[in-house]
């Protein structure tokens, strides 16, 4: 093909150019004599045709161009049909939720609500309707939706938070039917090189399976209200944008962890991804059926900030106030103060609560936890130089 520059000029006498092929120079001969070996050769070419046409008749038609046979396969290999297996029975679980938040708007004179959308994935807990996926998923939501394994989709009300541990729980009003809750697992016993399956909305791709391994176990990775997320689970398997809130399984099909944030410079999976224990799940969302909130063990304190203790050159948490009433009143704890001239008095300095050492806000409260309501506890504090211990006894923390 030639482009309008370089189409060669047509002959003089305005015919339309012919193709023409290099041949030998004709010999003086006589012209029949040249007429010959052209005649034979279209008879030899008439004849090859045909015997070409009889030749794929004979064959059925088939040429090179045609479909190849199919190979049968044989059985799939025994993981491959137990992965099949586990995300036919698992992904019924899974749901997709977009959360929607409306941003008011000045345009011109007037003042319009924009709505802005997010996704993220959730799993079914219970055949009541309840849902458990990440705070941070739904955290500055006004409306919530949820479609579920068969794309029906329902609105959903938000039942309670738990920032600490970025877990939150829904509920929509579903038939029972349709809800098939995932079987729970345990986090206490896994081991680095297991099995684990995430399913999961990554960018909106609904009902996606990515498999890996744990890669570690016992991480700490920051919640959005700064406090430490502890027995974190680490695991190679695809998380990205949108599996927030998923489902991380075990081969056995049980929940295990919910994928909650990815370590990439990229903002895209870099195989470094991490899942909140099942046994803090487990812990958290029968409190927020409950209550709608988590309960707490409670001394009945405030704290000086933990930037300030440490510009102080002190270890431990100090005490701020003491609440009138409480176990740490009634024990005789110090809360910290100013004297006539503005200067600081320092309140009692937590080092210790039972056997734990208490070095930060997240020390205390991760010994507090392991505490029930009513218990007394032993702590220990340093008061103007001086080591004490007494007993106090925990409360349910306020809301």
């Amino acid at each position: 093909m030639y482009s309008d520059a370089e189409r060669p000029a047509p002959p003089a006498d305005n015919r339309e150019p012919r193709l023409f092929f290099s041949q030998p120079a004709p010999s003086a001969g006589p012209r029949a004599a040249t007429r010959l070996p052209l005649f034979l050769g279209v008879l030899l070419g008439l004849v090859g045709g045909w015997l070409l046409v009889g030749a794929m008749r004979g064959t059925g038609g088939q040429t090179s161009s045609s479909p190849h046979p199919i190979t049968p396969r044989g059985d799939l290999a025994a993981d491959e049909s137990s992965t099949i297996e586990l995300f036919n029975r698992a992904s019924k679980s899974v749901v997709f939720i977009t959360s929607v938040a409306y941003r008011r708007e000045l345009i011109g004179f007037r003042v319009y609500d924009r709505p802005l959308e997010g996704t993220g994935s959730g799993f079914l807990w219970d055949d009541r309707g309840h849902i458990v996926t990440n705070f941070h998923v739904i955290r500055e939501a006004n409306e919530i939706f949820v479609r579920l394994a068969d794309q029906s989709s329902w609105p959903a009300e938000l039942v309670g938070v738990e920032p600490d541990n970025d877990i939150a729980l829904l509920r929509i009003d579903a038939p029972a039917s349709k809800l098939e809750p995932l079987p729970i697992g345990s986090s206490a016993d896994l081991q680095v090189g297991q099995k684990v399956f995430a399913i999961g909305n990554p960018f909106g791709l609904d009902q996606t399976l990515t498999t890996g391994v744990v890669s570690a176990l016992g991480r700490t990775i920051e919640s959005m209200t700064g406090r430490s997320i502890e027995g974190v689970i680490q695991t190679d398997a695809a998380i990205n944008p949108g599996n927030s809130g998923g489902p991380l399984l075990d081969s056995a099909g049980r929940l295990i962890g919910m994928n909650t944030m990815i370590l990439s410079p990229s903002g895209v999976s870099a195989g470094i991804g991490f899942a909140v224990p099942v046994d803090t799940v487990n812990e958290v969302v029968p409190q927020l059926i409950e209550h709608g909130h988590v309960v707490r063990p409670y001394l009945g304190i405030t704290l000086i900030p933990g930037n300030i203790v440490r510009q102080l050159g002190l270890e431990g948490v100090l005490v701020g106030s003491v609440e009138p009433g409480s176990g740490a009143a009634v024990a005789g704890l110090r809360g910290s103060g100013f004297d006539r001239d503005g200067s600081l008095i320092l309140g009692d300095l937590i080092v210790k609560v039972g056997e734990r050492e208490v070095r930060s806000y997240d020390d205390l409260r991760d010994a507090l936890e392991s505490y029930e309501i009513g218990t007394d506890v032993t702590v220990t504090y340093m008061r103007d130089g001086r080591r004490f211990t007494v007993q106090v006894k925990l409360q349910e923390s306020p809301r």
